[in-house]
């Protein structure tokens, strides 16, 4: 059944390569939820796309248009944002009380460095004063047997 479809389809489109692309774009527009022009029989997507193409449900110009504007950064109908005054208390910013990059963007809690705190100068000295003092007693207790073992040959 899908190689007579694609065989029909392939009357209405130019070549094969562009038939999957304008299929793809039909089923995209019929997942988004486009009503299906052609009864549905348990079919998939895919092949209700192509069974509207090779019945002339849908316009192959049209697809092709849709197409190349979804590909588009910046799409010929598209509405241009324009700036609105942000109201006094009500920046981003403020209520994000986050870390901003250097471009402008709020840095999200995932994304941020974990900043290990780094010990004080005082706290390093002290473990280090405190190995040391560790290695005079281990010195101390491996010179005692020898004292005594020298006594004992006196």
């Amino acid at each position: 059944m899908a190689r007579v479809t694609v065989e029909d389809c392939l009357q209405q489109v130019d070549n094969q390569y562009d038939l999957v692309i304008l299929a793809k774009e039909r089923t995209l527009q019929l997942g988004v939820g486009d009503a299906p022009q052609v009864p549905v029989d348990n079919d998939k997507r895919t092949v209700l796309a192509l069974r509207e193409i090779a019945e002339k449900k849908v316009s192959v110009k049209e697809l092709e248009e849709s197409t190349i504007d979804r590909m588009r950064d910046h799409p010929d109908d598209a509405v241009e944002q324009e700036d609105f005054d942000s109201p006094d208390g009500d920046s981003f910013e403020d209520l994000y009380q986050g870390e901003v990059s250097k471009s402008g963007q709020a840095i999200l809690p995932s994304k941020r460095s974990r900043k290990i705190p780094e010990p004080k100068a005082g706290a390093e000295n002290e473990a280090i004063e405190a190995d040391d003092d560790d290695l005079d007693d281990d010195i101390a207790l491996d010179a005692t047997p020898e004292k005594e073992a020298t006594e004992d040959k006196a």
